[in-house]
């Protein structure tokens, strides 16, 4: 069976290629563990190795504090925020070192106007149809955000670092300003990110990962290369998240790659690889999620991690090395 995935982009680096293609191969035989980490610390890792001896296969990090319209009037719970992630992308270096699989999450803060967590709609006026539209202030500011954190993205790629790019999260919801103005909006935002980090910045190492469990918001085939969903079931419920992964797949007719982009407690490994669904990474969203058995027993989580059917850090193959400059 012919196993090897051709990329969106068609410059893509050969490293995307094998991601994909990697990940394409195991798909309803294995899935990749996966560990959102938004601080310095990345206290979830810790816990994780110390009640499993593994490590996830792919490590999660945000990019909230890079945002480069952060009020400095914000209250403490943001600044708190902010500070604590500041910096993370150096933690993304050191996991590229190992070799590991890395996922960017952006609560990208308003480009233009809000105060405090102004990624969230409640907190700013920033209209996403107005940012799409040229000539207006706020597409001036979303493409001076856009391109900052292409510039921020640009050491990856040198480094030839193959990324799986998940932008405007959840964007099906009206609680983040990207998708406060619905799935129109939504698709123009993506295709214009699209279209400027592909032939523009020529970013070739990102994968671009579709977020949303609404077709409505889907920007096309031909600027996805997986599919994904976020999920917060209730604490102590893991199962093969099979009905969630049907309505995944309606998406599109075409054959994407289907991933959990976000869960928080943990899906059940074993019984999603014995009903043959094609879940091929999951990722555990961070803090309470991640250290502690509020959501999640150690129980659970060791049998996981230490299933033959989850594939750890130790357990991946390399897929890249850092190419020096």
């Amino acid at each position: 069976m012919q196993t090897a995935i051709v990329p969106v982009n068609p410059n893509a680096h050969e490293e995307v290629k094998r991601v994909l293609t990697y990940l394409k191969t195991i798909e309803g035989k294995k899935i990749v563990l996966g560990q959102h980490t938004q601080t310095m610390g990345q206290e979830e890792l810790v816990y994780i190795y110390q009640v499993t001896g593994e490590l996830p296969a792919l490590c999660g990090f945000e990019l909230l504090a890079y945002s480069p319209n952060i009020s400095a009037q914000s209250d403490e719970e943001c600044l708190s925020e902010v500070r604590a992630a500041k910096g993370t992308l150096k933690k993304a270096w050191d996991w590229a070192g190992k070799g590991g699989l890395i996922t960017f999450t952006w609560h990208w803060f308003s480009p233009l106007g809000g105060c405090h967590k102004s990624f969230y709609s409640e907190c700013t006026d920033y209209d996403a149809d107005r940012a799409v539209t040229e000539g207006t202030p706020e597409y001036a500011a979303l493409l001076s955000d856009m391109d900052f954190m292409a510039g921020l993205l640009k050491p990856f790629c040198d480094a030839h670092v193959p990324i799986l790019w998940r932008p405007f999260h959840e964007c099906d919801g009206d609680y983040f300003w990207w998708g406060k103005k619905g799935a129109d909006a939504v698709k123009k935002l993506y295709r214009l990110m699209y279209e400027r980090y592909t032939n523009h910045f020529h970013l070739d190492n990102l994968i671009w990962v579709f977020n949303s469990s609404d077709s409505a918001c889907y920007p096309g085939d031909d600027v996805v290369d997986m599919i994904s969903r976020d999920m917060y079931p209730e604490a102590h419920c893991h199962t093969s998240c099979a009905k969630e992964y049907e309505e995944l797949k309606g998406m599109t007719s075409s054959p994407k790659l289907c991933a959990i982009g976000e869960i928080g407690p943990l899906p059940d490994v074993d019984a999603i690889i014995a009903e043959g669904l094609g879940w091929t990474y999951y990722m555990t969203w961070s803090h309470d999620f991640g250290m502690t058995e509020r959501f999640t027993t150690n129980e659970v989580l060791r049998r996981n991690y230490l299933s033959g059917n989850g594939v750890t850090l130790s357990k991946l193959p390399e897929l890249y090395h850092i190419k020096e400059a």
